[in-house]
């Protein structure tokens, strides 16, 4: 059969990866799609810069709307990354009735409403499995392999940088600046790396698996986004000797309120797996009711195994190109006339367990004034412990004034774990502690999830 010319959109590490996974398997990819994949033309910002993966029979340009309009071009794989140029290009090659293949979480999560209309409109395909979790088959496994199941809840690693901090700041006992640069100095971290460590490329990727296991639109703005800076090591120690461990969570739940979306640091059981999870690498826990919990691990990035996603998804669409459109698989899983909006909870109404340090004055009544609060705020504690507290630690302490006669200036520090209850319950409690004379001001709150 008549071969299927791809056109490359940027020829980076991910280009350059999927450029060599075809070359190196291309007998088993072609008995695979029943046809063979050839690379004919890419797109690049230089073509006179030698590069590391050879470039023979591949005709280069430095336009990718060259590639989108090319007649000859069957699939387009976008590797631009980016929101402006990858969107025009993408709405464009669908528009000329081209498929596509994309690694682009943001562009999916914050276009790909746009997008599908666009490609369901004109009957081709529009493929993202390297838009998540790099390597791990993610969206095949929610969107196919558990069609048969009514998704309860997800929770994942998914940003493997923000991972890789706060599993060497656990590891090595070094603090946030510290364990970034050595991210940074291993190229696991950009030179500006506030989009990972904020949690905004969790985020993206959260609202990608959100829709195709709820069945719901694609929602960025829905999501509570919280990042990773304002952990410290303290709090990492703290949580170890509770028997936890602190991790880079994302979650989406279904309740019988509506939807959770959310991305945050959180306190997760050492037992659990998702708490087991170093380094760089990724891995999504799904909670449906026929099957019940699984597992997906591995490469959340990297040249090949984000490839493998890429051509994973080539040998998809070269095998649909022949299918009635309207019998291939929909591209958020669910018929694209039956998503449907779903009411979306804010972060003051979830539910869920808290940890909780804060430094006091270590007088009589000071605990009790504490825990009153918390019960006036129907909030149920777990665990109460008090650890001295340095006084060198505290620049505060030592510019109060002198205490009055009979009552103590020492300091101590109370950490705390509550049973689940809502945020907005736990705001106003938070609130009242931080009025209270001998409590100090930076309260850390972090939030618990036990995942079962």
């Amino acid at each position: 059969m008549k071969a299927v010319n791809v056109g490359l959109l940027g020829v980076g590490t991910v280009g350059g990866g999927t450029l060599e996974v075809l070359r190196r398997n291309a007998d088993e990819i072609s008995a695979r799609a029943g046809r063979t994949i050839r690379v004919v033309k890419a797109a690049v910002r230089d073509v006179t810069r030698a590069r590391s993966v050879s470039m023979d029979g591949i005709a280069l340009t430095a336009d990718p709307f060259e590639i989108v309009g090319d007649p000859g071009i069957d699939i387009v794989v976008e590797l631009l990354g980016g929101e402006d140029i990858a969107k025009q290009a993408v709405l464009q090659a669908v528009d000329n009735g081209k498929h596509v293949v994309t690694a682009n979480k943001a562009l999916i999560a914050l276009h790909g409403n746009t997008i599908f209309e666009h490609a369901q409109r004109r009957g081709v395909m529009v493929a993202f499995e390297a838009a998540v979790a790099g390597g791990i088959p993610i969206i095949k496994s929610i969107r196919e392999g558990l069609a048969a199941n009514r998704i309860e809840w997800l929770a994942g690693i998914i940003n493997g940088t923000s991972n890789y901090i706060l599993s060497m700041m656990e590891a090595e006992g070094s603090d946030f600046d510290g364990a970034l640069k050595q991210a940074q100095a291993l190229g696991y971290a950009e030179a500006d790396p506030q989009f990972d460590i904020a949690g905004t490329d969790a985020a993206h990727k959260l609202t990608i698996l959100a829709s195709i296991a709820f069945g719901i639109p694609l929602q960025f703005e829905r999501v509570y986004v919280q990042g990773i800076t304002a952990i410290t090591l303290t709090d990492i120690i703290y949580a170890r000797e509770l028997g936890y461990r602190i991790k880079p969570l994302g979650l989406a739940r279904r309740t019988a309120e509506g939807l959770e979306l959310r991305v945050h640091p959180t306190l997760i059981p050492q037992p659990c797996l998702l708490a087991n999870v170093d380094g760089v690498m990724n891995a999504i826990l799904v909670r449906a009711d026929a099957v019940g919990t699984t597992l997906y691990y591995g490469a959340g990035a990297g040249a090949e195994p984000t490839a493998s996603s890429v051509v994973a998804d080539l040998v998809d669409v070269v095998r649909a190109i022949t299918t009635d459109p309207e019998n291939r698989v929909p591209h958020l899983a669910f018929q694209p006339g039956l998503l449907a909006a779903a009411p979306m909870l804010s972060i003051e109404q979830i539910e869920t367990a808290y940890y909780m340090r804060l430094n006091v004055l270590n007088r009589p009544g000071v605990l009790a004034a504490i825990t009153k609060i918390f019960g006036d705020s129907d909030i149920s504690l777990e665990t109460v412990l008090q650890k001295g507290f340095p006084k060198d630690s505290d620049p505060e302490s030592r510019s109060r004034s002198r205490p009055e006669h009979g009552k103590s200036n020492q300091r101590v520090t109370i950490i705390m774990l509550t049973q689940k209850t809502r945020e907005r319950n736990f705001s106003v409690a938070l609130k009242k502690l931080s009025q209270l004379e001998a409590v100090d001001d930076n309260i850390v709150r972090i939030r618990l999830e036990n995942l079962s």
